[in-house]
C-alpha cells in the first residue's frame, strides 16, 4: 500500500522533474490530509511542500487512509468524492490531478 509521506516528498517530486508537461496544468494545490497533514502541489513553480498554499487554485480535503489507496488506485478518488470522503474546492482542477495521479 502506498503511503502519503513517500507520495509528497519523493514520488511526486520525482514524477514532476521526469514530466515537466505536468506544469501545463498551471495550478496551486492544497491538499489537506487528515492524519498526514496539508501539502501544496504547486503546477507553476514545479514545486511540492509541506505548508498550506496561499492562494490554492483547488483544495482537496481527505482522510490519510483513503488518500493512500487513491495513490493506489486513483479511480478510487472518484467513490470517495460521490460519497464525500473526499472533497474538492474547485471539480475542474480536480479532475485533472488524474493526469498527476495516473
Amino acid at each position: 500500500m502506498a503511503d502519503t509521506f513517500t507520495f509528497f516528498r519523493e514520488t511526486l517530486p520525482q514524477k514532476i522533474a521526469e514530466n515537466p508537461d505536468l506544469l501545463k496544468v498551471g495550478a496551486v494545490y492544497q491538499f489537506d490530509v487528515a492524519g498526514a497533514g496539508t501539502w501544496t502541489l504547486d503546477l507553476v513553480k514545479g514545486e511540492v511542500r509541506e505548508e498550506p498554499a496561499p492562494t490554492p487554485g483547488c483544495v482537496i480535503a481527505v482522510a490519510k487512509e483513503h488518500w493512500d489507496q487513491v495513490i493506489d488506485a486513483p479511480m478510487m478518488a472518484t467513490q470517495f468524492f460521490m460519497t464525500g470522503q473526499l472533497k474538492a474546492s474547485d471539480l475542474t482542477l480536480a479532475l485533472q490531478l488524474q493526469r498527476i495521479l495516473g
